[in-house]
């Protein structure tokens, strides 16, 4: 983790896949964010929690994400080779969630000197891996977005 700026955890979750998911930011002793949508996959709300993180949070962020389909895109770069090949993946199919992913790289182009991604294990006794997770869940069964 980062010892300067925010980390801040993030998670989705998704009541079938697809159906109806919820995702989740929170910054330990801070700030946290949850939304839905109806319709969702479980990739889809962990695109959509790190996008809202960077969207709410200014300045030095720490992503921490138990989804290796985001922390990867930024480690690996995938991002690059997207956007180089018209947003078609290594396998020459549309990249999934573009709608999503082309927010989340923009925000971390405009920022790539203060965002990193850091990668936790899920379901592993993190404290706010957890709590990210109950809240995306909760978002997810409730359909309602929260704050606070």
């Amino acid at each position: 983790m980062s010892k300067r700026g925010t980390t801040v955890y993030t998670d989705g979750a998704c009541s079938g896949n697809p159906g109806p998911g919820g995702w989740a930011w929170a910054i330990p002793d801070g700030a946290w964010a949850s939304g839905c949508e109806a319709r969702s996959t479980n990739q889809r709300m962990e695109i959509r929690a790190a996008l809202e993180a960077l969207r709410a949070i200014p300045g030095d962020v720490t992503v921490v994400s138990d989804s290796t389909y985001v922390v990867n895109c930024f480690r690996d770069k995938w991002w690059v080779n997207w956007q180089a090949r018209g947003w078609v993946n290594a396998a020459k199919k549309p990249v999934a969630n573009r709608d999503l992913w082309e927010p989340l790289i923009a925000l971390y182009q405009a920022r790539v000197d203060e965002v990193r991604f850091t990668w936790v294990k899920g379901h592993s006794g993190d404290l706010m891996n957890d709590y990210v997770d109950q809240l995306a869940v909760a978002a997810c069964l409730s359909q309602e977005p929260r704050t606070n």
